[in-house]
């Protein structure tokens, strides 16, 4: 038997912490799109990931993008992805993993098994941090917001910045417009192909 609020058909989640419960209140799955977007801030492990292989992608002439740790049915996976000028090749990706993975199995900064894969961060990739967003100044970016501004769910503008109150751009009229960080599920590259 499941419970199940009936006032709003949802189900609930309960927390115990020492023999106190909290019950909150939460629909599933939760839809990745109605939560406002926050400028990334690595984990532990990130972090730690993310500064033992700089040095290496930078030896090879790569940009580090991004690395996720993320947990997918049963395993866990390690995502690292990068980028250069030129573009990346899957002969790229296999040069950056071997001495990625032989870094990570040297000073084996994750202590559980994962899967490593090195990638690169793609054509339409998510801005998600501070530099991200330096990085792609003037170039077409796709907003969409968790609901409906000025009646429309998605834009495609020119970005101008970015900062912790919001992303500002250039609408084709060439007004410029800031959105708040709160009313955004995610801003990617935009390219018309």
């Amino acid at each position: 038997m499941m419970i199940v609020n009936p006032k709003t058909g949802t189900l609930p989640v309960f927390s115990i912490y020492i023999a106190t419960i909290i019950f909150r209140e939460r629909r599933y799955p939760i839809n990745r799109e109605e939560l406002p977007m926050k400028f990334k801030k690595f984990g532990g492990t990130e972090q730690k990931v993310y500064d033992l292989i700089k040095p290496i992608t930078d030896e090879l002439g790569y940009y580090l993008w991004d690395v996720c740790y993320e947990k997918e049915g049963a395993m866990w996976y390690l995502r690292v992805f990068i980028d250069q000028d030129e573009g990346i090749t899957i002969a790229d990706c296999e040069r950056a993993n071997a001495p990625i993975s032989d870094i990570l199995d040297e000073k084996d900064p994750i202590a559980q098994s994962y899967m490593l894969e090195v990638g690169s961060a793609g054509l339409e990739r998510e801005l998600v941090k501070e530099e991200h967003f330096e990085v792609c100044q003037g170039d077409e970016v796709k907003i969409r917001f968790i609901r409906a501004v000025d009646g429309e769910k998605e834009i495609v503008a020119k970005l101008v910045g970015a900062d912790k109150e919001g992303v500002t751009v250039a609408l084709e009229s060439g007004e410029e417009k800031k959105f708040p960080l709160a009313d955004i599920a995610f801003v990617k590259l935009y390219l018309d192909f």
